[in-house]
């Protein structure tokens, strides 16, 4: 536990990630009738801002009700369900380690490899596959929307954005005519990155650095933190940047704001891929060891609950804000590739 604490505290030196402690309170106790069924005073749910926070806010407004309806049906009466948006992953991480947010709502599975002492992995999204899932990064640049399929996944990629500043057209000029990338090149950008815990924003771009420049993501001389994916485009579009890791392909989310809020014209045509990594295990619902009210009855009902609550209109509204198309009950040893991406990161903290 010390050493874990200690090396996100080093990350966050690299990437300053402020912290969030969720609302809740441990002396909410869970009681149980003679029925075997189970009351909550209170569960207190936080997502991760890989979205717009304050869209998630509005998008997730419902699953209070929601999640109490299918709970019941499940034997758990919850009287409220709070819900609250943390400021980075980190930060959600921090609120199930101490027990102050009871689940944790789309984590990307690198959050969960630094936590997993003090969480359990109870669930994995799916999402629509898309018609795009080359690992050759021109392959992504033709100019069109990437579009969803009718396929289900439970994967998906990072991708290393280059933006429209003359530096990142320069990036793209150069992968676009088949040539590699080098060390100097990448390090000569401005990056902007999500939190140290991020999948697809941070530990699967450095395996790809070490991979393809044999150097990591601590090496890059010029980094942002990027508080969300949104304030990153923005940042992308004005040229306050010019690389950005994402989740494949967050282009979709911001093709509006690209033109209506960053006042460009056409994300598609103004950005390009340099860089694909390998496949990464979608988001992750989790929950506290450290919550008083996670026992394996209640954890079960949370499961069979939320497959529930996906199948349905109401459901399938708020769960969209995350690209989630529903949920498949996970464990442990699903996310030991994560595990071993953040094992690299560690080591490569320490150079």
């Amino acid at each position: 536990m010390k050493a874990k604490k200690l090396f996100a505290t080093s990350m966050v030196a690299v990437a300053t990630a402020a912290l969030l402690v969720g609302c809740g309170s441990k002396e909410s106790k869970t009681k149980e009738s003679d029925s075997g069924s189970k009351a909550l005073d209170e569960l207190n749910v936080m997502f991760v801002p890989s979205k717009n926070p304050d869209d998630i806010k509005t998008a997730t407004e419902p699953l209070s009700n929601l999640l109490k309806e299918e709970l019941k049906k499940e034997g758990v009466e919850v009287k409220d369900v709070k819900i609250s948006v943390g400021t980075d992953f980190q930060a959600v991480g921090e609120a199930l380690s101490s027990g102050t947010a009871d689940v944790g709502y789309g984590v990307p599975g690198g959050t969960y490899a630094v936590y997993k002492d003090e969480t359990d992995v109870i669930l994995t999204a799916t999402r629509k596959a898309l018609n795009k899932d080359s690992d050759k990064a021109k392959d992504w640049n033709d100019g069109k929307p990437t579009e969803a399929t009718d396929k289900e996944a439970k994967s998906y990629r990072s991708l290393l954005i280059a933006g429209p500043s003359a530096k990142g057209q320069e990036l793209a000029k150069k992968v676009n005519a088949g040539e590699e990338l080098t060390w100097d090149d990448l390090n000569g950008a401005n990056w902007g990155l999500a939190s140290p815990t991020s999948s697809a924003g941070y530990i699967y771009p450095s395996l790809w650095l070490n991979d393809n420049v044999k150097h990591n993501i601590t090496e890059l001389k010029s980094t942002v933190q990027n508080d969300s994916y949104g304030s990153g485009f923005a940042r992308l579009a004005s040229g306050q940047i010019d690389v950005m890791p994402v989740y494949a392909d967050a282009r979709r989310d911001f093709e509006k704001a690209w033109s209506s809020e960053y006042g460009k014209k056409d994300i598609w045509t103004e950005t390009n891929v340099i860089g694909v990594t390998v496949p990464i295990y979608n988001d992750a619902i989790l929950v506290s060891k450290k919550s008083d009210k996670m026992d394996d009855k209640v954890k079960g009902a949370l499961q069979n609950a939320l497959i529930n609550m996906a199948k349905t209109e109401e459901g399938k509204k708020v769960i969209a804000v995350y690209s989630h198309t529903g949920y498949v009950k996970a464990t442990d040893s699903d996310y030991d590739t994560e595990v071993k991406a953040q094992e690299l990161m560690k080591s490569q903290n320490k150079k």
